[in-house]
């Protein structure tokens, strides 16, 4: 498994006890986020823009229109930050200055790379639609010629990258802890609800059964 060079861009400065640098602990976060922020510098501005992705081995995928100045600049080599966050639980702790957030975190570097076969397009697209939700490829209609000539599609090989992970209570200092004061983790969930049907949905079209624990879960 891929372990990333300690390197002055990638490395975490500020509680470095809480830094990774193995493709173990980076991609499950990366896998689980839903959206990525990609960090670019367009004729000396900086943009960053939050788009959905896809991650095929080392390699990152992005997708978007190809009038889009993201995927103009990541076409062109262009040098690429992505980052994701995913929020595990708000810690309360007796001082305010104390206050902490749960998060599992990454932060990963690249060039853009043009994905021009077809076959590796489609691999690509396939890669997004299943990641949102899988099995959703071989329900739904494929993408037609002239949406794929309205589609750019970049690869981003992972040429470093590290993660950030805090867990557990609140540190307060030993002065605080018999405050009065209630200290704990209120835990956050990203869960899916009941799938709602379309208002044009055809009354004979049944819910997917890839959609079907979705509506167990909620209830």
């Amino acid at each position: 498994m891929t372990i990333y060079e300690h390197t002055p861009r990638n490395q975490v400065k500020r509680h470095p006890e809480r830094g990774a640098y193995d493709a173990a602990t980076i991609y499950p976060i990366v896998d689980a986020a839903l959206i990525c922020h990609v960090g670019f510098v367009l004729d000396g501005q900086p943009f960053v823009i939050p788009t959905l992705h896809a991650r095929q081995g080392d390699t990152i995928l992005l997708h978007g229109s190809r009038t889009s100045r993201l995927l103009q600049h990541a076409q062109a080599g262009g040098e690429l930050c992505i980052t994701v966050t995913l929020l595990d639980g708000i810690v309360l702790a007796r001082a305010v200055f104390s206050h902490s957030i749960n998060y599992r975190s990454a932060v990963l570097f690249g060039q853009g790379q043009p994905i021009e076969d077809a076959d590796a397009q489609m691999a690509a697209l396939e890669a997004f639609t299943e990641k949102l939700i899988p099995g959703r490829w071989n329900d739904a209609r494929l993408p037609s010629p002239t949406e794929m000539r309205q589609t750019a599609i970049v690869a981003v090989p992972i040429a470093s990258a590290s993660a950030k992970v805090r867990t557990g209570p609140p540190k307060d200092s030993a002065a605080d802890l018999e405050l009065p004061v209630w200290a704990g983790v209120l835990p956050l969930h990203q869960a899916a609800g009941t799938p709602i049907a379309d208002a044009q949905l055809a009354p004979n079209i049944p819910l997917p059964a890839y959609l079907r624990s979705y509506g167990q879960e909620a209830e």
